[in-house]
């Protein structure tokens, strides 16, 4: 029998970090990832009882939510994405789809899709690290990046590849298709490397 060993997204054993400047380009392999889409008429229902076994509210449009363990963006009308870590929620649309039983559909899209995590780190304080994040999406994407908050989400399109892009507190997560993740990460760190 083969000894079967997984791979990040990018191909690598390991997950990929680069350091260009301020800023700092991770690739996270660690998301277990499942859409939720609520039957009709069913919204509320699913709602209350992702709360209750999660303590977390599902998000209104272009917003998303984390608590500890779990983190949830908005998709479209009654449709969601959940994430976790993978360590610990491997089965996580078996578990998400054990919570709201037939008052949803549940998908499992782990392999379906890559994250990088983008953050940055100034010695002139977390103005400067905000600017340089600022500096680089507003080249990748049409989004006004500098009015976003924290759990601000949005679809946006990165290099003609269609990504999710969640504010976090410490920069931003750019979660777009596995198939994709060789050509986000390259433009990524193409357009951080051109800032100076």
């Amino acid at each position: 029998m083969s000894d079967l060993k997984p791979l990040t997204p990018l191909g690598g054993d390991i997950a990929r970090l680069d350091q260009i400047g301020v800023l700092r380009i991770a690739e996270n392999p660690n998301l277990a990832i499942a859409s939720l889409a609520a039957r009709k008429g069913r919204s509320a229902d699913v709602a209350q009882t992702v709360k209750a076994a999660l303590q977390i509210e599902l998000p209104q449009p272009g917003k998303s939510r984390r608590t500890v363990t779990h983190t949830v963006w908005w998709m479209g009308p009654d449709q969601w994405m959940l994430s976790a870590e993978h360590n610990a929620h491997e089965l996580l649309a078996d578990e998400v789809k054990a919570i709201v039983g037939d008052a949803a559909s549940v998908t499992e899209q782990t392999d379906a899709w890559c994250c990088f995590e983008v953050s940055a780190h100034c010695e002139h304080g977390a103005a400067s690290s905000e600017a340089a994040l600022f500096a680089l999406f507003e080249r990748l994407c049409a989004v006004d990046v500098s009015q976003m908050v924290v759990e601000d989400a949005t679809r946006t399109s990165i290099h003609h590849t269609g990504c999710f892009l969640i504010r976090k507190e410490d920069g931003f997560c750019v979660i777009g298709p596995r198939s994709s993740a060789g050509s986000l990460h390259h433009a990524l760190v193409e357009v951080a490397g051109g800032l100076g």
